[in-house]
């Protein structure tokens, strides 16, 4: 049996030069990092290709997908959220190549992680809504929400607050005690939760950090931090990447192609 395949979701860049404008799919080494490294797996690019993405093939022909996190954030009509806050990055082809591929992954039993981002997209597709602007609706300052991406890495990944993690869950099976630390790099959260989400861990604030989809027949969790960076110097991140592998290895294992 070969390496579990598995599919890491791009999100649009568009470059402009004079009159010229070029688009890119691109998706930051510190994902595709883990996936060969930790997991021994091969990672295949997901463009956000929308109604263009053929969902039956791809996940006829993955072991596992990683739902990255971005500079952008998901398009506030998907979850009844408003008007977007001027200056809001988004990106409606992520938005739509995703969203509605997340329940075919769980479905379809496709071990299932998401991260920043991803996590927030689990939620959606859930029926769950988010917090626009941590720090103004929630008055959550304890998260970095005006992120300094000028700071050096090492302090912009720094762990800055603890995580509590619901005991009995998957969380708390795979860490090795009821408290852990994580980072905080996002200036959006989860307001209500999505249906049929499962919470596996809070920040002290009570804002939902970590969840599991239900009854789900593979693994399927969702981060708001990043477990991402340096995951071997943190042991619930390692632990959270080896599980995953461990599901894709399986789901591979009963799908032989």
């Amino acid at each position: 049996m070969g390496r579990p395949v598995i599919a890491i979701t791009a999100e649009t860049l568009d470059k402009h030069k004079g009159q010229n404008s070029t688009r890119y799919y691109q998706v930051m080494a510190k994902y595709v990092a883990p996936v060969v490294e930790l997991m021994g797996a091969l990672p295949l690019l997901l463009p956000p290709l929308g109604d263009q993405l053929d969902r039956d093939t791809l996940l006829a022909r993955v072991d596992g997908v990683l739902l990255t996190g971005g500079v952008s954030n998901i398009e506030p009509h998907h979850y009844q959220g408003g008007q977007s806050y001027a200056g809001c990055p988004h990106d409606p082809n992520r938005d739509a190549t995703v969203l509605p591929l997340i329940k075919e992954i769980v479905a379809r039993g496709v071990p299932l992680f998401g991260i920043c981002r991803g996590f927030q997209e689990m939620n959606v597709a859930y029926g769950g809504s988010l917090y626009q602007q941590l720090h103004i609706e929630a008055d959550l300052a304890l998260h970095n929400a005006v992120v300094d991406f000028d700071a050096p890495a090492d302090a912009l990944y720094a762990d800055v607050h603890d995580l509590h993690i619901e005991p009995g869950g998957l969380l708390a099976k795979i860490t090795d005690g009821p408290v852990q630390r994580v980072n905080s790099i996002h200036g959006q959260g989860i307001k209500q939760l999505g249906n049929g989400l499962t919470v596996e861990g809070t920040s002290p604030d009570g804002l939902v950090e970590a969840f599991s989809v239900a009854n789900a027949k593979s693994f399927a969790l969702g981060a708001q931090w990043h477990p991402e960076w340096k995951p071997t110097q943190n042991s619930m991140y390692e632990a959270m990447w080896r599980a995953f592998a461990d599901a894709a290895r399986s789901y591979a294992a009963t799908h032989q192609r």
